[in-house]
């Protein structure tokens, strides 16, 4: 293993970005309480695929307390990574699920079967990584949408929502 071919060829410029730790989350997923709020998860777009220039994307995922996450599936043109910052998440690694507690990382190569829930009827947060940076906010906002709104798609249509963003079901 060695480095890449350089992608930059310059002497050197201020183009770092912070995100603060505090700022708003970016995306509210999960069915509204009484008052119209999101009940389910916070997305925190740390780093997209456009702003590391297709590098990786990472995001904070905060789920609440309901139990919430997808069902096994593979990518096939990004891995996915998980590292537990709080609570505990079950994870899904292709052969059994196990749960995992803060500090814990789980690394899913291209091809890799996963999936991961929160079950523990506690919040739970986590980073999730993918490399390369795959536009995942198109996803994530379309299935936030479809959760808020109630809407029914059939099988076809949930077909077509997976291949768009590389996530095959299993």
């Amino acid at each position: 293993m060695s480095y890449p071919e350089p992608r930059y060829f310059g002497g050197g410029e201020s183009s770092a970005a912070l995100r603060p730790g505090g700022a708003a989350p970016d995306l509210l997923m999960g069915p509204p309480d009484e008052q119209g709020a999101p009940t389910g998860t916070r997305v925190h777009y740390l780093g997209t695929g456009g702003s590391t220039n297709g590098a990786f994307g990472l995001y904070r995922w905060e789920m609440g307390p309901r139990p919430s996450g997808p069902s096994a599936h593979f990518h096939r043109t990004i891995t996915e990574s998980f590292y537990i910052l709080s609570g505990t998440v079950r994870l899904y690694d292709g052969t059994g699920w196990r749960d995992a507690a803060q500090g814990d990382f789980l690394f899913v190569p291209e091809g890799g079967v996963h999936a991961f829930r929160n079950e523990s009827g506690e919040p739970a947060s986590m980073l999730l990584l993918f490399t390369p940076g795959a536009p995942r906010e198109a996803y994530f906002e379309e299935l936030a949408e479809i959760t808020m709104t109630g809407r029914k798609l059939t099988d076809e249509e949930w077909t077509d929502l997976y291949r768009r963003h590389d996530q095959y079901e299993v």
